[in-house]
């Protein structure tokens, strides 16, 4: 039996951009990709701690150190640019895996999505 845990979780982290008219995703600075181990075009579900709106879109890498995170294309309009977010990743694997698994869990600085 296969099951879906959390594989990946940016908590808590500071909406700085909402660009209705980009194609669509999420960008986020690829310093917090990396430590949350998430990769360019991968499917994050983000929850509005401001508003309760969740949504589903995939991820383009920003710019290094800037502590972008940017809301694009129709998610725009969930989102007020300062909100707080919490963007997620799940994989599915069987029990054994998930009871062993251990999930990249980041904490950025809330004031500039930095890592700290």
């Amino acid at each position: 039996m296969q099951i879906q845990v959390v594989k990946s979780k940016i908590h808590r982290v500071r909406v700085t951009g909402a660009d209705l008219n980009y194609i669509g995703s999420i960008t986020i600075d690829e310093d917090l990709l990396d430590a949350a181990n998430l990769i360019r075009g991968e499917k994050v579900q983000i929850v509005n701690n401001n508003n309760g709106e969740r949504l589903e879109t995939y991820v383009i890498p920003g710019p290094r150190g800037s502590g972008e995170l940017t809301l694009n294309g129709a998610a725009a309009r969930k989102v007020a640019i300062g909100d707080i977010l919490i963007v997620i990743a799940y994989a599915w694997m069987n029990i054994e895996q998930a009871r062993e698994f251990n999930p990249a869990l980041v904490f950025p600085n809330e004031e500039t999505n930095l890592l700290n």
